[in-house]
């Protein structure tokens, strides 16, 4: 296979030059020899369409060799006719999947591959051939022990080893040498956060197809061990839906999550695609395709109301904008021989009757923006931050207006971006000398990284020393020990220096903003995921972890508690926290091993009666007394295993003397110690089961937690000594907006945590 030489920019010019295009920054040099009449347009594309990090790396004769052959390669296939020049273009012609190493493969690739394919009559059919005889064919295999992710085909084939990235560049690349459209796919995260997984996609003559590479289900596509997950997968959060590449004009990017430092290529999102069978239609109706363009011809995602003439609704959605395929639209089903007014973008767009028979087909209806629409909300947010800071967001008109679905992502992200520069410019001096600010109080704070950063950022380890009502001299060591204590096998491993020398030190209020401060930090100096920050202690860091575990449990993914001591506190507020206790059996200093056996057992009781809540392991090392020998480190694979709940569908809250005005998504505008109240979610309803005599509640909601395209439901089900049991406290829609992202960011300053609706409900008085 050939490697490709620099191409410079005079190159370049000289190709632009000879199929019609403007040059580069320099006149066109003498030029290679002239691309055959038919080339040209392609050739056009092809450079027009390339990867801006291309530009600078790729040789001219290896882009008129690679477009001369793949134009033979889809002129001479037997199905040709079913390929249309944008589909060539598009999913044919491309010399690169993603960030691969850019060669010349694909002469090599089609002397292999065209016997495999010998008599196949479409190139759904020529897919699969490849798929089951090229892998043994070149000796390649799945394995973890590759180079790299991203390999090219022929550093897959020198080596035999390949992941699934790779297996999935070779298949694409093999598929075009014989002119079959193909394209490369992924998921960034399976939506259980076990990883990410490549495969590919094929054009069958009719629609796209998939496969995964290496791995033929027999003679069939759309059939892989990786289906069932496949369905699952949604838009929300974005790392959950399913990407494939296209060189053609997007706004989204590939996610490269094995390795987000390299360049990117552009993608569409397919998720809908295989998101399980389409909705039965029913007799009497029809499925139909809608699609919405503005005045410049793009399409854009809106939402879409379908009302028949008494005004009640017959079905809603969003049209889908460029983010997807060109012939994937927003899909309806409607009833025939019925009047019907189109909603969108807050004005009708039509009426509308299907007639009284359905089309034998799947009819697409489109709509043009014609009126001049105000800005978008993410263009009229970004123009706002050019000029002012992120806490001024919230009050601007255009943050109070609602928003569909489709728009929050990028919103999000923006929002996000933001904030990381500002978390930049106000910390970096703090970082650089490993000091936290917060409440009025300052703590040091020393860390190292172990194992290689996972695609999604490294876990975070807080690890609180012991010591405590003691000169600092003393507490200095113990911060000093707790450094070299624990060791996870990946992560940010941190030990922060207690803030004061007193008995108390992980006790007081300025430790909840400390550390969500210094949480904050990590997320955007050390890449740190914010859903996989664990928080542990020995001896009087085992104090703070009792106490620090249940006040901040919507902020973290496990704790683990070690030789310490409860104090006051209760385990009510870790019903969805995995907690896990170790403790010597002799150590009877403050009867710390008889309590710890009294909360293995509240901790069982609590499980027991809320099936679902209180994950929990308590560990009592028998013979051991305040030192365990290192027999509590096994707490730290445990922990390992558990992401944060974001989403938990049962809250019970507990306040400690230390109040918090939000727990997951509650909050409380005047919190008081001792109160407790429980909430869960159904569906689309939310029950407030215990108020703790609290007079208001803010609820903080989103598309992961229930449906806002529907209305909310909220009731008060106080089972006994209420003034109005049953209440009903809202029903209705509950509106997306900016200010609601953006309040929620700046709340925590936690980026996954972002709630983008907010609903303030008065509760019932109970008696007393």
């Amino acid at each position: 296979m050939l490697s490709l030489p620099m191409l410079n920019s005079a190159v370049l010019s000289a190709i632009l030059a000879i199929v019609g295009e403007a040059p580069l920054q320099q006149a066109p040099e003498p030029a290679p020899e002239h691309a055959p009449p038919e080339l040209r347009a392609t050739l056009a594309w092809l450079i027009a369409a390339m990867p801006e990090g291309d530009r600078g790396a790729v040789d001219g004769a290896f882009l008129l060799a690679h477009a001369q052959a793949a134009f033979d390669a889809w002129q001479s296939a037997p199905w040709q006719a079913q390929v249309n020049e944008e589909l060539f273009r598009d999913a044919i012609l491309p010399y690169a999947n993603v960030s691969e190493s850019r060669e010349l493969w694909l002469p090599k690739l089609r002397e292999l591959c065209l016997p495999l394919v010998a008599g196949a009559g479409d190139p759904g059919r020529a897919a699969v051939l490849v798929n089951q005889g090229l892998f043994a064919k070149v000796g390649v295999r799945y394995s973890t022990e590759r180079e790299r992710a991203d390999q090219s085909p022929s550093e897959s084939m020198a080596s035999g080893l390949a992941s699934c990235t790779g297996l999935a560049i070779l298949l694409v690349d093999a598929c075009r040498s014989v002119g079959v459209p193909a394209r490369f796919v992924g998921v960034p995260l399976w939506t259980d956060r076990s990883g990410n997984h490549s495969w590919v996609e094929v054009w069958d003559g009719a629609r796209w197809r998939y496969t995964g590479a290496a791995e033929p289900s027999g003679d069939a596509l759309d059939a892989a061990w990786f289906s069932g997950r496949a369905a699952g997968q949604s838009h929300e959060p974005p790392e959950h839906a399913i990407y494939a590449v296209t060189w053609r004009e997007s706004p989204l990017e590939f996610p490269m999550v094995f390795d987000p430092a390299r360049p990117r290529a552009r993608a569409i999102d397919v998720t809908d695609r295989y998101a399980g069978a389409a909705e039965p239609v029913p007799d009497g109706h029809q499925r139909v395709h809608v699609a919405l363009r503005g005045r410049d011809g793009k399409r854009v995602a809106r939402e879409v109301v379908v009302l028949d003439t008494q005004r009640r609704e017959v079905a809603r959605g969003t049209s889908k904008d460029e983010r997807f395929d060109s012939n994937d639209h927003l899909a309806l089903v409607l009833p025939l021989g019925v009047e019907l007014v189109v909603e969108a973008a807050g004005r009708t767009l039509t009426s509308l009757n299907l007639g009284s028979s359905a089309a034998g087909n799947v009819p697409t209806i489109e709509w043009t923006l014609d009126s001049p629409a105000a800005a978008s909300a993410l263009a009229e947010l970004a123009a706002f931050l050019r000029d002012h800071p992120l806490d001024e967001v919230a009050s601007q008109p255009f943050a109070q207006r609602p928003l569909a679905k489709a728009e929050i992502a990028p919103i999000r992200a923006l929002l996000v971006e933001q904030h990381a520069a500002m978390v930049r410019a106000r910390d970096r001096a703090d970082f650089d000398a490993r000091i936290v600010t917060a409440a009025g109080t300052t703590m040091r704070y020393w860390f190292t990284t172990c194992g290689e950063k996972p695609a999604n950022g490294r876990s975070l380890w807080i690890s609180l020393h012991g010591g405590g009502g003691a000169p600092a001299a003393v507490n200095d060591q113990q911060w000093e020990n707790q450094k070299r204590l624990y060791q996870p096998s990946e992560g940010v491993y941190l030990a922060p220096r207690g803030p004061t020398d007193s008995w108390n030190l992980w006790h007081q209020g300025h430790l909840d903003p400390l550390l969500t401060r210094l949480i904050a930090d990590l997320v955007v100096f050390e890449g740190v995921d914010p859903d996989r920050v664990y928080l542990m202690g020995y001896s009087a860091g085992g104090d703070g972890v009792y106490q620090l575990g249940p006040r901040m449990a919507d902020q973290l993914a496990a704790a683990a508690m070690m030789a310490g001591h409860p104090n006051e506190t209760r385990p009510d507020g870790l019903r969805n926290l995995p907690f896990t206790l170790h403790m010597g059996g002799d150590d009877n200093a403050y009867d710390r091993a008889n309590i710890a056996r009294n909360w293995k057992k509240l901790l069982a009781n609590l499980a027991g009666a809320d099936p679902g809540g209180y994950p929990h392991e308590v560990v009592i090392h028998e013979g051991k007394g305040h030192w365990m020998d290192r027999e509590d480190a096994v707490a730290v694979p445990w922990m390992a295993k558990f992401t944060r709940e974001r989403h938990p569908s049962r809250i019970v809250w507990l306040q400690d003397d230390v109040t918090h005005d939000r727990f997951y998504w509650l909050s409380n505008p005047e919190p008081r110690a001792g109160q407790r109240i429980v909430a869960t979610v159904a569906g689309n309803t939310i029950t407030i089961e215990e108020t703790g005599g609290a007079k208001a509640l803010a609820l903080r909601l989103d598309d992961e937690l229930l449906d806002l395209d529907l209305p909310v439901i909220v009731r008060f089900g106080a089972a006994t000594g209420t003034t109005d049991e049953g209440a009903l406290l809202h029903g209705g829609i509950v509106p997306r907006t900016i200010a609601a992202l953006a309040s929620t960011l700046l709340e925590r300053e936690d980026p996954t945590a972002i709630w983008s609706a907010a609903l303030q409900v008065e509760l019932p008085a109970v008696s007393k």
